[in-house]
């Protein structure tokens, strides 16, 4: 959208499991779209972001947003998104669940929150295959698998990702995330996707009641 507006050339490189309708939307803003095999590790010359910088590189006076490791990821939702939640819920938020693709808004809205209220907790959100949740664990890095939710997860540790800032990660199964994202829209009239359904079902799961974010047993049923 801002590069339609201020008519600079973009393009993105996305794995293909991506959806369709994210493809379209892009190329309706005119942007190039150039997709990429999911299942490759992070250092394969056909992975998205490997793919991106030789782009770059390539492109004369090219910039690469680098949302992984980016530091304006971050800030962005600790000037934004933070903010904005502490006063639209007049500081009554207790907990913030969300996941990490690149680890920006997670990282920025969880710091800002944190330094308002530092009871406040703060809970990752990952799909099972990604190797985040087990690397916040453990301390140890595992080969990542293939998922299908979109958007979130990761095969590294994104450099956009301050694990200090989270209290806890949980993990979601793809069937539990889309069965909760067609459950939002038939029951709330939400028509969110797979990762939206991902996050909801971890908060209803494991959020305020059940003794400490990450154990099951609290939250209602839809």
């Amino acid at each position: 959208m801002a590069a339609a507006s201020r008519g600079y050339r973009c393009i993105f490189t996305m794995p293909d499991k991506m959806s369709v309708e994210k493809q379209k939307l892009l190329k309706a803003f005119g942007a190039q779209v150039i997709i990429t095999p999911t299942d490759v590790p992070p250092d394969d010359p056909k992975h998205y972001t490997q793919w991106a910088k030789r782009i770059a590189e390539e492109t004369p006076g090219a910039v690469l947003a680098d949302q992984f490791y980016n530091p304006a990821n971050p800030r962005a939702h600790y000037e934004s998104t933070g903010p904005e939640l502490w006063e639209q819920t007049q500081g009554r938020i207790t907990h913030f669940f969300a996941g990490a693709g690149t680890g920006g808004t997670i990282t920025g809205t969880g710091r800002y929150l944190k330094e308002q209220n530092p009871a406040i907790q703060v809970v990752g959100v990952d799909p099972v295959g990604s190797v985040l949740a087990h690397y916040f664990h453990t301390g140890e890095m595992l080969e990542g698998d293939t998922y299908q939710v979109e958007g979130l997860g990761n095969d590294k540790i994104p450099g956009a990702l301050d694990l200090d800032v989270l209290d806890d990660y949980v993990t979601v199964s793809d069937a539990q995330a889309f069965r909760m994202a067609r459950k939002l829209t038939r029951a709330e009239g939400l028509f969110v996707g797979g990762s939206a359904g991902l996050i909801v079902h971890a908060a209803m799961e494991t959020g305020p009641g059940t003794g400490r974010p990450g154990r099951p047993g609290g939250g209602r049923s839809l």
